[in-house]
């Protein structure tokens, strides 16, 4: 089984994740784990680098890349990334949309990273509209078309555990011949 969990910054993502790749005795593979890690190889902080892949796109494919590979060839897998739900394309058996407001998402970064909400709050908000123009650029999409998804969920509503109840729901009950089609993703771009 291979379920998705996408997002923008702060909205729980690895936190449901990991929950999720536990219920389920999944692998877990996160793409934001595996952009700060190129980041700190690299010398820099992951706005820094974020910075960096506005005007390199090669940062992004090839981590793009990697996290489409890992989608196309392992199974029994919980991917999580800002475009896990694309990259996983028809491979995921289940897309999963986690958002909450700005503020909130800020709020937890900066609790993450030791700094103060208010410039977490601006920093988060940058990044989505440079990963947002740089999703469209590369590759036709629109960061914001939620209809790939099977599931969106306003994580500022409810904690980590009702989430997670919440998505084991939708795979536990989960019924293949009821269903009446996932919605297709395409992309202007094979990545």
């Amino acid at each position: 089984m291979l379920l998705t969990v996408s997002g923008p910054p702060g909205s729980g993502k690895s936190t449901t994740a990991e929950l999720l790749a536990d219920a389920f005795d999944l692998d877990h593979v996160s793409g934001g784990d595996i952009f700060r890690e190129l980041a700190d190889e690299r010398g820099y902080t992951p706005l820094e680098f974020n910075k960096l892949a506005e005007e390199n796109d090669e940062i992004d494919r090839d981590l793009d890349r990697r996290l489409r590979e890992i989608a196309t060839e392992d199974d029994d897998l919980v991917l999580e990334s800002r475009l896990a739900g694309w990259l996983a394309g028809d491979y995921a058996d289940f897309r999963f949309w986690l958002d909450a407001p700005a503020s909130v998402r800020g709020e937890r970064i900066a609790e993450r990273e030791e700094k103060d909400p208010r410039r977490a709050t601006e920093e988060t908000e940058a990044r989505e509209a440079s990963e947002a123009q740089r999703y469209q650029e590369y590759y036709g999409i629109d960061i914001r078309d939620l209809t790939i998804y099977d599931l969106s969920v306003n994580t500022a509503r409810w904690g980590p555990d009702a989430v997670l109840d919440m998505l084991v729901t939708a795979v536990d009950e989960y019924e293949a011949d009821g269903d009446e089609g996932k919605a297709p993703v395409t992309a202007d771009y094979e990545f």
